[in-house]
């Protein structure tokens, strides 16, 4: 997925954790899942007892428990939640909190000693804080249980085999929000494009990249959260403390030339900041 080297050093942070909870929010169609299952994927030893609760099981992944949730009969996710933890798993993997009785079970499995992974839809990674809170979880069980909430989104990536560079002026880049955060992190841009070849069916764009603004929970951020705090504050402090947001690592893809300038518009239309 190209995470940046920032987000992925917090990624590893996070799960490298024994207990807590992490987050990954976002529309449908954003790899959510694929995130989740990278993070099951490293965490997979035969030390850990590893169970997911999903609607629908997406991957079979050897070593895991995975259970599928079926409300028709009664398996909710909270149901199914409660069960598994009578099993004292290390790691849980919640396909998705839908409802206040499955975030808070979560949020508590992650104050007692579980790694708990899950997923939100949410705008933005600060957002998906309001909505736990929105579920009626109390702020200090979320400040005390979050780790890291990330907030992904997928773009089209540039064709390898037509990509050809382009030239911006400041003005453009301005427009852009091309800022020093940007600059500082990549000192030699490579703006491109693809022409379209046979390679890509004339699109110029082969595969998918993620962007992603990954809110780490310090101190500070859960002292915000703690006194309810809205989203954007908490994202202006997040950003003062290095957070990429999600229109920041959309132009850091695009200088390295992995996605192109339109990419940039259709994913982050209102994340610019």
């Amino acid at each position: 997925l190209n995470f940046s080297q920032r987000n992925l050093e917090r990624f590893t942070t996070a799960i490298g954790k024994p207990f807590g909870m992490i987050i990954v929010t976002g529309p449908t169609g954003s790899g959510k899942s694929t995130t989740l299952y990278s993070m099951l994927n490293e965490l997979n030893t035969v030390e850990r007892n590893i169970i997911t609760v999903e609607d629908p099981v997406e991957y079979q992944v050897k070593g895991i428990t995975q259970v599928q949730a079926r409300a028709s009969i009664g398996m909710t996710f909270a149901n199914a939640l409660k069960s598994i933890l009578r099993q004292s798993p290390d790691v849980v993997m919640i396909g998705e909190i839908r409802d206040g009785e499955t975030a808070d079970i979560a949020v508590k499995a992650a104050l007692t000693g579980q790694l708990v992974l899950s997923t939100l839809h949410t705008n933005d990674a600060a957002g998906a804080v309001v909505r736990l809170r929105d579920m009626g979880v109390e702020p200090f069980l979320i400040s005390s249980s979050l780790s890291l909430v990330a907030a992904q989104r997928l773009c089209r990536k540039i064709c390898d085999n037509c990509k050809v560079s382009v030239e911006l002026s400041a003005e453009e880049l301005l427009q852009l929000g091309f800022d020093t955060t940007v600059s500082e992190l990549i000192e030699t841009p490579n703006f491109s494009k693809g022409t379209g070849c046979s390679k890509c069916a004339r699109t110029g764009l082969k595969g998918r990249v993620a962007i992603t603004e990954t809110l780490l929970i310090d101190s500070d951020v859960a002292h915000m959260i703690e006194e309810g705090c809205s989203s954007n504050q908490i994202k202006m402090e997040a950003m003062k403390k290095g957070m990429l947001t999600l229109r920041t690592d959309a132009l850091l893809k695009f200088a390295q030339g992995l996605i192109p300038v339109d990419e940039v518009l259709r994913t982050t239309s209102s994340d610019e900041g």
